[in-house]
């Protein structure tokens, strides 16, 4: 008899993962191999189906009957929804935003970083750090379920992001507003500040759905 996964260890391992999405490391259409995974992992393979099964509920991960499992490839009406959570989660978070919150200094961190990136020709790694951001405007609100929440939606939309061609066009714009929100936030005006981003995140939303128009 197989025996059942600790409770716990499957959403650990899950975490993992979805961080290997937001930090672009799995690809949309890649296939996973479950062997090399779980040793990689260091997990049986027991354990990593719970995980599988865990991606998939979430929209992160396809079963494909006789083929696998994939990383999954999102659709337009997905970001479409996806940007309208953001903007539902992320915008009020900063309007009541304390400048003082240890969340401030981990968006100054991922501002300085996405510039070391920029500089160094590395969009991946700005891709991530303007991630990095997003997740720390929400860690304002010290909600975990609302952390672990947001965490999805960026997972699902950095396969978004891994489906398109032109990443320094989708990320090289918002370097310098994030530090703009930033300087309005850690200045006192959180009012200020998310009435930046609900523009902001218009735009990237446009930039991300005329990407996908060209790829189809």
């Amino acid at each position: 008899m197989t025996p059942s996964p600790d409770p716990g260890l499957p959403e650990q391992i899950a975490n993992q993962l979805r961080d290997r999405i937001t930090g672009g490391l799995l690809t949309p259409g890649q296939r996973l191999s479950e062997a090399q995974l779980a040793a990689d992992l260091g997990i049986s393979r027991n354990t990593l189906r719970e995980v599988f099964r865990l991606l998939t509920r979430e929209g992160l991960l396809t079963h494909m009957p006789n083929r696998g499992v994939f990383v999954a490839r999102p659709s337009m009406p997905a970001i479409v929804d996806i940007y309208r959570l953001r903007r539902l989660i992320e915008v009020p978070m900063l309007a009541q935003g304390w400048p003082q919150h240890p969340a401030v200094a981990r968006m100054q961190e991922a501002v300085d970083h996405a510039r070391l990136f920029q500089a160094a020709g590395d969009w991946r790694g700005v891709g991530s750090a303007n991630m990095a951001f997003h997740a720390a405007i929400v860690a304002l609100g010290d909600s975990p379920r609302l952390m672990a929440f947001h965490a999805q939606l960026a997972a699902e939309l950095r396969l978004a992001f891994g489906l398109l061609d032109a990443p320094e066009l989708l990320h090289g714009p918002f370097i310098d507003q994030n530090a703009q929100i930033l300087q309005r936030l850690v200045t006192g005006d959180a009012a200020g500040a998310a009435a930046l981003l609900g523009p902001y995140l218009d735009q990237s939303e446009r930039a991300v759905m005329l990407a996908f128009a060209r790829l189809a």
